[in-house]
């Protein structure tokens, strides 16, 4: 299988494979894409069958662009599993290309192993039964196992509303188009104050603007462009007091274990952000960036549900050798979940580079895609667990109470049955010590009599 994975790679110069080794055409068409996740987290691989046509001179092509996101995917995920969607809706007999189906099979079978974590096939059209038993001798058992053919009714089994199209009774506005490629749909999450409109608005702008909010709740929008906010001494002490409370606050915060050593930031934790229950409180996570070059290094952060969090900060740069702190929280208490990934992007910046603002935004826009690390990050919540072991110490206390009570009470009765039964057994004792004299008597008399008589 090794040799078999090898030359197949030097086949298809998979390393070198880019955009530009695919037709364009083929890219524009839509049937092969990364979009969305599955219940379990896993990201959706969608091949629309309908845009394929069998068509011998084009297939070498069409395999290109299968190896190419799944390489593409294999390198940005690293081992984690896809689902693949076989959208089988609205296809004909023209459609049908074993050779096809057969490559993508032997993908995952020896070229991806583990990478396929199911294969859903929607919507098959009764004519194609006969070909998908062929296509099960193929897989073997144990890969028959990961097929799951659904209907419209079956397909919200493995994947929610929110990543569905509408043909197959979802709500995901998704419509693919080229260029660019889809990115993993990945979007400037909230800032700690609120949405952000922009990438250009940054974390310092936001901060101000919250600090006059607090400060002039009682003051008309009008009135809080016109006046200047007024600081004094004691406001500076107690904002200082309080920046140190937050400070120590995320000082306070579990340090992550696990590191992603990537070129330019060491990223801790490595691969999921482990959120604790709405009822525990611990709903903030954090992300520890360490800068390894000797440059400063530019990041930012994004999500694949900006709606959801609130990050700080989002957009900021790390000196050489120093370590950021990032939180992460649910915003407005939004559920997470494990469908929701995190991109931590980051750039080296030239020295003589500001690390304004202004100069961050100009940074991102110039900075070429091949100097950006990326790293992705899974989301974890621990369900409850704080709060089962409060629970179960509260449990804990109120039934020691509880049983306290009742232990002294039945050691109380037990006492009393025990003091009973001495009683009882001293009166048995007495009585065998009467009845053992009493039969001493009868035989001396019985030992006298006998003796008289003789």
């Amino acid at each position: 299988m090794i040799d078999e994975s090898f030359q197949w790679r030097k086949e298809f110069s998979v390393n070198d494979l880019s955009e530009s080794s695919i037709p364009r055409w083929l890219l524009e068409l839509g049937g092969i894409y990364l979009h969305g996740y599955d219940k379990e987290g896993n990201k959706l691989f969608w091949i629309r069958v309908k845009y394929h046509v069998k068509d011998q001179k084009t297939i070498m092509d069409k395999k290109k662009l299968i190896a190419f996101w799944l390489e593409r995917y294999a390198k940005r995920e690293n081992g984690k599993p896809v689902t693949v969607m076989f959208d089988l809706s609205e296809t004909g007999l023209n459609s049908i290309d074993m050779d096809f189906v057969r490559f993508i099979i032997n993908c995952f079978r020896v070229y991806y192993p583990k990478y396929l974590s199911k294969m859903v096939i929607f919507d098959m059209p009764w004519i194609m039964n006969a070909a998908f038993r062929v296509v099960k001798g193929w897989l073997g058992p144990e890969a028959v196992s990961l097929l799951k053919f659904a209907s419209k009714n079956e397909i919200q089994d493995y994947v929610n509303v929110e990543y569905l199209p509408p043909h197959m009774g979802g709500t995901d506005p998704f419509k693919y188009s080229y260029p660019p490629l889809v990115d993993d749909d990945f979007q400037t999450p909230l800032c700690e104050n609120g949405p952000v409109a922009s990438e250009d608005e940054t974390s310092s702008r936001e901060d101000i603007e919250s600090d006059g909010k607090e400060t002039l709740e009682t003051v008309s929008n009008e009135e809080q462009t016109v006046l200047p906010k007024k600081v004094n001494s004691t406001e500076l002490t107690s904002k200082a007091e309080e920046n140190e409370k937050v400070d120590s606050k995320n000082k306070a915060f579990k340090k992550p274990l696990s590191v992603f050593k990537g070129p330019l930031l060491h990223i801790s934790p490595a691969e999921e952000l482990y959120f604790g229950s709405t009822e525990s409180g611990e709903k903030k996570t954090l992300i520890v960036l360490t800068n390894v070059t000797k440059n400063v290094v530019a990041f930012k952060v994004r999500t694949t549900a900006p709606e959801k969090y609130r990050v700080k900060p989002s957009n900021s740069s790390c000196d050489p050798g120093a370590s950021v702190d990032i939180v992460v929280s649910p915003h407005g208490g939004l559920t997470v979940s494990a469908q929701d990934r995190f991109l931590i992007m980051a750039a080296e910046m030239e020295q003589s580079s500001g690390t304004g603002p202004a100069e961050l935004t100009q940074f991102w826009k110039e900075v070429p895609r091949n100097k950006v690390m990326e790293h992705r990050l899974r989301c974890h919540t621990v369900e409850s667990s704080k709060p089962n072991t409060l629970t179960l110490k509260d449990n804990a206390l109120n039934m020691s109470d509880k049983t306290s009570e009742d232990i002294y009470l039945q050691l109380n009765r037990l006492l009393e049955s025990n003091s009973k039964l001495e009683d009882h057994l001293q009166r048995c004792i007495w009585f065998q010590q009467l009845l053992l004299a009493l039969t001493m008597l009868l035989l001396a008399l019985v030992v006298t009599f006998y003796s008289s008589y003789h």
